[in-house]
């Protein structure tokens, strides 16, 4: 039986007016019919992608040109649902996949729907996100979280994914060898994908000694800092002059791109995740050539929820390793901020747009 409960007209919402903006506003709460579900929204992380819009006001093609809402990391409670729904209820805690896809053309139907051309990708031009009290959401892509599940943690379900929908692509197997470059929320959750695959060794670099200590505590076997050593040379030492069998580049920098692909072993594979701020990148082509190193795109992510929900509902207080900045809707500049300005200290940055 369909049902609802009281729900404010007015919200709050955060929208970025100019690159380096935030302007807080009241809107409309808005309505759902059909197969759409009103969420609260209780917790929303701060994607790369975020603080790209915010700096820059652009990412590629994609560009902001009118006041937009930001955040697509998020979690919440059904406050309302459509005629139609059929698969939540009010009061259910969800994670939300930020991405609605029109589940017909050729990539939907294929299960790689994660390319549909016609996706509406929260916070990503002309869509809005969820710094925002409550969004609208169709309902087959929002997940029901079990009740001891932070919100936080149903919020990382999304970065989480971009790391098992990597490990799927390149079939990563169990006992691999695997170098992760960039330890950014991406990175870290890209070390507990692969440790849930069965890599047997997990290599990880940054910059920041703070990050790569949080890497060993989920996972990585070992952590180098390239501020203060070769990433390849120690690679080499550690694999036996032999290579990785898989290498993750997550960072979005032409320079770990190129220490990731020469990490490699021959026949090893390569997964780009990070995307770099210009769109070509010198490679070394005979290398690729004359090792046969398979190449993966990685774009997002296509049927990961369930089982990102399921593992961290088995390990909930990985959250508490990722979470470093916490901060009202009131001051999402100042989370926004923290972001962009202090790499340093911080791992993940949540807004709380209700309290």
């Amino acid at each position: 039986m369909k049902q609802s409960i009281e729900i404010p007209e007015k919200m709050k919402a955060a929208f970025m007016t100019n690159p380096m903006e935030i302007e807080l506003k009241e809107i409309d709460v808005p309505q759902v019919y059909g197969d759409e579900v009103l969420v609260k929204v209780m917790a929303v992380g701060i994607c790369g992608s975020d603080v790209h819009y915010y700096e820059n006001g652009r990412i590629g093609t994609h560009v902001v040109e009118k006041p937009m809402i930001l955040g697509h990391e998020c979690a919440g409670i059904v406050v309302s649902v459509g005629e139609s729904v059929t698969t939540v209820n009010v009061g259910d805690r969800v994670a939300i996949e930020p991405g609605i896809t029109c589940g017909r053309c050729e990539n939907c139907k294929s299960g790689k729907y994660n390319l549909c051309p016609k996706v509406e990708f929260m916070a990503t031009p002309p869509f809005n996100g969820s710094f925002v009290q409550y969004v609208k959401h169709r309902e087959d892509f929002l997940f029901p979280i079990p009740d001891h599940l932070p919100f936080e943690a149903a919020a990382l379900i999304e970065p989480f994914s971009v790391g098992i929908h990597g490990a799927k692509r390149v079939n990563l197997q169990p006992g691999s060898t695997v170098a992760i470059m960039g330890m950014g929320p991406v990175g870290l959750l890209a070390v507990v994908a692969a440790k849930i695959f069965g890599a047997s060794n997990i290599i990880v670099t940054d910059l920041e000694e703070k990050r790569l200590e949080v890497a060993k505590e989920l996972g990585a076997t070992h952590a180098i800092n390239i501020r203060k050593e070769n990433a390849n040379e120690v690679i080499t030492t550690l694999t036996n002059q032999k290579g990785v069998d898989v290498a993750f580049e997550t960072a979005g920098n032409p320079l770990a791109l190129k220490s990731a692909l020469k990490s490699l072993k021959k026949g090893g594979k390569l997964a780009i995740i990070g995307l770099p701020a210009k769109d070509e990148v010198e490679l070394n082509i005979p290398f690729i050539s004359d090792n046969e190193v398979d190449i993966y795109g990685v774009f997002r992510y296509a049927n990961t929820y369930p089982s990102g929900i399921e593992f961290m509902a088995s390990n909930p207080s990985i959250v508490n390793k990722l979470i470093t900045n916490q901060y009202p809707l009131e001051n999402t500049k100042e989370a926004m901020d923290q972001a962009l300005y202090n790499k340093k200290e911080s791992i993940k940055v949540f807004v709380y747009p209700n309290g």
